[in-house]
């Protein structure tokens, strides 16, 4: 039952705001009584929050499945972003924009983990693209992963719309890919968005 909750609370917060829906709504949708929702959560911060984890666990999940597809680094980062654009289209606003609004201390929370990911798989595929000689090897690869990562955060943390969230980071990722390429990567990027807008 309480994975049930989890997966209906958070289909909703996402649908329709974090702020907007409430214990009412969520026991209404599921047909049962706000008390079996509280028997599991103590109130409803505890309910994004367990919400948040599983967005992020299959965030993560998503992102293993398109590394394991073995795309070249820059094909890779942009099946990343249609897989996000997949996940999140059916959202007017942005949710991190949202949670950041509403909930900061769980947003502040989810952003160390992510943070700690993402630096972690931008510097896989920036390491991945010097070996394809897609990226220059003499990138510095802390800063363009912290520059990159930083450029990220900060549309989504601050942007409302998802639809204005996702053009941003559309440009975040030619910039920074412009930023360390070869002239070979460059081929690849100018083929990328040529597929993709």
């Amino acid at each position: 039952m309480k994975e049930k909750i989890i997966k209906k609370a958070t289909e909703m917060f996402l649908k329709l705001g974090f702020k907007s829906v409430t214990m009412d709504d969520i026991a209404c949708e599921m047909c049962i009584s706000k008390k079996t929702i509280y028997k599991y959560f103590s109130n409803k911060e505890a309910l994004i929050e367990e919400g948040t984890e599983v967005i992020h666990q299959k965030i993560h999940t998503l992102m293993d499945e398109v590394v394991a597809r073995n795309y070249n680094a820059i094909e890779e980062n942009f099946e990343m972003r249609n897989m996000f654009k997949e996940m999140f289209q059916t959202f007017d606003h942005s949710p991190a924009y949202q949670l950041k609004k509403h909930y900061p201390e769980i947003y502040d929370k989810l952003i160390v983990n992510e943070m700690e990911d993402c630096r972690h798989m931008f510097r896989s595929n920036i390491e991945k693209g010097i070996a394809e000689g897609l990226y220059r090897d003499n990138v510095d690869i802390e800063a363009a992963v912290r520059f990159y990562y930083t450029l990220i955060f900060d549309i989504n943390g601050n942007t409302m719309l998802e639809k204005d969230a996702y053009e941003l980071e559309a440009k975040a990722l030619e910039y920074h890919t412009r930023a360390i390429a070869t002239s070979a990567g460059l081929v690849e990027l100018e083929k990328q968005l040529s597929i993709h807008t």
